[in-house]
């Protein structure tokens, strides 16, 4: 359990209370700091898990828990911390937040889990989020946050289809296209 991918994922869990309290005591080039250090945390835990045969389900579900408590607080922080800017972008700030908790629902609803598919959307969609969100909270530009944004909505999208798809959980499902062969696989094993 104690892995490196794994702890960088428990990582990303305790980093949530910290930015909490650095936001709300207001102390943004900390919470930039503790910030930069959880999504880095979130950019390796793969890699590692993957290049040192770490990878499991176990290590799936902490690192999607790991993402989803830095993704739902990282907006309320803002919000403490910058209300001006996050009610400026406050249409995309609700899409992000949307993106990550409407497919996360789903998944519970249909799995009464985490639903940890990692899609190659999704890895791809955190990456420009959390370069878009930096350049927005550091500098104040937007439009990458934008971008990100929609790219984060087009990934959500697929992530419920995959839901929709998908007859029993599954980790680690990179699209769509995996999800439906997995279901036509399944459903081929049921009838024999």
């Amino acid at each position: 359990m104690f892995t490196l991918p794994n702890c960088l994922s428990i990582f990303r869990m305790v980093c949530a209370p910290f930015l909490l309290a650095l936001a709300w005591f207001g102390q943004p080039r900390l919470f930039l700091v503790l910030l930069v250090l959880a999504l880095l945390s979130d950019a390796v835990d793969g890699t590692i898990a993957r290049k040192y045969k770490q990878v499991t389900d176990l290590g799936a579900k902490l690192d999607s828990w790991g993402d989803f408590f830095i993704y739902m607080t990282v907006p309320l922080c803002a919000w403490w911390l910058w209300p001006d800017l996050i009610r400026q972008e406050a249409p995309f700030v609700f899409t992000v937040v949307a993106s990550f908790a409407v497919p996360i629902t789903l998944g519970f609803l249909k799995y009464r889990r985490l639903t940890s598919y990692h899609t190659w959307a999704a890895k791809f969609s955190a990456v420009v989020l959390s370069i878009g969100t930096l350049l927005m909270l550091l500098f104040g530009i937007a439009w990458p946050f934008e971008i990100a944004t929609v790219i984060l909505a087009l990934s959500a999208l697929e992530e419920i289809a995959i839901t929709m798809s998908l007859p029993d959980w599954q980790s680690n499902i990179p699209t769509i296209w995996h999800a439906r062969r997995y279901a036509s696989e399944t459903r081929e094993l049921q009838r024999l």
